[in-house]
């Protein structure tokens, strides 16, 4: 049974930092891409940041430059530290892991609420 499950969310001051982590388990084949994404309440769900099995990312304008994903492709985890938090940065931080070629999937963590006070 596959398993997304996040870690590293809390509440932290305006200008604070954060670091999420993402553990894949009961995945066989490679993962294409893990992400990041998020929910403020009363909006819909947005991509924060993507990363490739080769290490290309891919971010939200609004947190390029302070937040940075990186994974493990050994360890089939992804993380995301961010950095210079503002009150916006608020919402569930949700991981994603698709494969897009043979055997594909599409699998979501349950979520980690960043809570960011000003």
């Amino acid at each position: 049974q596959v398993q997304l499950v996040e870690s590293g969310g809390g509440l932290v001051q305006a200008g604070g930092s954060l670091r999420l982590s993402c553990v894949a388990s009961g995945i066989i084949f490679n993962i294409d891409a893990m992400g990041w994404y998020r929910q403020a309440p009363g909006k819909q769900r947005e991509l924060v940041a993507t990363i490739t099995y080769g290490g290309s990312t891919n971010y939200a304008d609004s947190v390029k430059g302070r937040f940075t994903i990186s994974r493990d492709n050994a360890k089939n985890t992804a993380y995301l530290q961010m950095n210079s938090l503002k009150p916006e940065d608020t919402a569930i931080y949700y991981c994603n892991a698709k494969r897009w070629s043979a055997l594909s999937y599409d699998y979501w963590g349950q979520g980690t609420q960043v809570t960011v006070s000003s």
